[in-house]
């Protein structure tokens, strides 16, 4: 006689995406524990006609502990957060916040004035200004329409 097999087919897609997913980076991409896992910051790149903007969420980065420098177009942001003095005393639940360094590598779409970049911190997010050289600015075109 045969048996039932309980069938759930999201969890088989689960599992063959996983595995997909697995295959082609050659590991997981969402491990079940999150130890040993890096820190990346995100970062959200806005243009306006006159400059490149970067903002980058560093919370409990000291602006001393990162360095900015701009390479062939690329925008490289390195730093470290540091972690804490913990209690000795202290048994921890649980762990979720990262520490360590990190570095983003971020290509710009245009010629920047590197002399003329700025960069503030406030809040625990960094903010980059990065001006576009004048030849980069957008032209604008009028178009002659014929009757």
């Amino acid at each position: 006689m045969a048996d039932i097999i309980l069938w759930r087919p999201l969890q088989e897609l689960k599992k063959e995406m996983d595995r997909i997913w697995q295959d082609f980076f050659g590991k997981e991409v969402i491990p079940e524990r999150w130890e040993g896992i890096s820190w990346v910051p995100a970062v959200d790149i806005s243009e306006t006609e006159d400059n490149v903007i970067v903002k980058v969420d560093v919370p409990g980065v000291n602006p001393e502990d990162m360095e900015i420098s701009i390479v062939d177009n690329v925008l490289l942001i390195k730093g470290e957060k540091k972690k804490e003095e913990e209690e000795k005393k202290e048994n921890f639940y649980r762990v979720e916040r990262f520490y360590g360094s990190f570095m983003r590598s971020i290509p710009i779409p245009c010629e920047v004035d590197v002399e003329k970049i700025e960069a503030t911190y406030k809040d625990g997010v960094l903010k980059i200004v990065l001006p576009k050289k004048p030849e980069e600015k957008k032209k604008v075109i009028k178009i002659n329409v014929e009757k």
